[in-house]
């Protein structure tokens, strides 16, 4: 855990947030009772850091999501709570967090996350900009960071087997129907009769998709943002299976009940390919479904799970599968059942998620009736 940076500075320096602010959903693990006092300090920014800040100028972003899910409208002038963060989003940006504290940063994602944006997809307009009044601190000038205080909290770092069924969702890219598909399979599991239980491991903070996943049958929920983390980009790959790890110990522990678990992004993807070559997570997965925006995203997609990871997905989805001329072109290449996320069918979900494994599939599986895990 990181220990929260504190500066012998005097107490004139530490002023007093003033109300009326928006709350992020990036910043979900610390308190709005925590949120009481900021300072105006050159401190380098770490991600997690919390600031106090005020929309300068409105641009991509319109509106900010606040920690129970709700979106408000923001405007010139509109004061709010921001975490620092790197953002991964071939549709929209890549930033990072600044190594020096600047006067004005961009919001790089509607869950108040900010940064400096490197890269910029075209046909995006320019970030909405924040000017920073400071870092959010306690009382004696301690900066919050998000990380500092994590909510899901396991009790042992060692898995007992059996577990609870892992189905897995990963996809192309992003906006590639992985979430939809979540919910479908959430939702059929559900209406069998099955207590479900539903995790987002990477991404960039965001409550909708996991929100989408209750909405569809799931309880408990969680993401990477219980662990503290406004995303999971330049991640480490020891803090990664951490993540993993930890909601695999406090959501799937019974073996009675089903996981549904979404990594974002594609399987190219940095941090979802360290996660799908990690032992630790491939002993995990009971099915594996594979998302694609149209039939021939998919057919590479295959491709690339085969030839990397030597995974063959038990069943295809996403976007593609509500037009059935994509499912008619991916049917001339693979027998990979392919089921609608949008317009589930409830018996063929049955018998993809709770069948037998594909032939074919292949993974390394833990027969061990414990396992020590990589949780720190």
């Amino acid at each position: 855990m990181n220990t929260p940076a504190a500066l012998p500075i005097p107490a004139a320096d530490v002023k007093r947030v003033s109300k009326g602010f928006i709350f992020p959903s990036a910043a979900f693990t610390i308190k709005t009772r925590q949120v009481r006092f900021f300072r105006p300090v050159e401190k380098t920014p770490r991600a997690g850091d919390v600031i106090y800040g005020v929309v300068a100028r409105i641009g991509q972003h319109s509106s900010l999501e606040n920690a129970s899910g709700r979106i408000h409208q923001i405007h010139h002038g509109t004061k709010g709570i921001f975490v620092f963060g790197n953002r991964y989003a071939p549709d929209y940006f890549e930033g990072l967090v600044p190594e020096k504290m600047m006067p004005q940063v961009d919001l790089l994602a509607r869950s108040g996350m900010v940064g400096i944006v490197i890269t910029k997809n075209s046909l995006i307009k320019d970030p909405t900009r924040i000017k920073v009044l400071g870092y959010v601190c306690d009382e004696q000038g301690n900066i919050l960071n998000t990380v500092d205080f994590p909510i899901v909290k396991p009790k042992t770092t060692i898995k007992k087997y059996p577990r609870s069924p892992m189905i897995l969702v990963c996809g192309t890219s992003m906006n590639s129907g992985k979430s939809m598909a979540a919910a479908a399979c959430c939702w059929a599991l559900k209406s069998l009769g099955h207590n479900v239980r539903a995790c987002k491991v990477t991404g960039t903070a965001s409550l909708k998709d996991i929100l989408h996943m209750n909405d569809a049958g799931a309880e408990p929920y969680a993401d990477f943002t219980y662990l503290g983390h406004p995303s999971t980009y330049m991640l480490s790959d020891p803090e990664l299976l951490d993540i993993f790890n930890k909601l695999d110990l406090k959501y799937a522990n019974n073996p009675k009940n089903f996981w549904v678990v979404e990594f974002a992004d594609g399987v190219i993807q940095r941090e979802t390919a360290i996660l799908l070559n990690s032992l630790e997570v491939r002993s995990r997965i009971r099915k594996l479904i594979f998302c694609a925006n149209d039939a021939f995203g998919a057919i590479g997609g295959l491709r690339s799970l085969k030839e990397k990871f030597d995974l063959v997905p038990d069943a295809l989805s996403g976007v593609c599968s509500s037009s059935p001329l994509l499912v008619r072109e991916l049917s001339e290449f693979t027998k990979i059942p392919v089921f609608n996320s949008a317009e589930a069918d409830i018996e063929l979900l049955s018998k993809i998620l709770l069948g037998r494994r594909s032939p074919g599939y292949k993974t390394e599986n833990c027969e061990k009736r414990t396992c020590q895990s990589s949780v720190r």
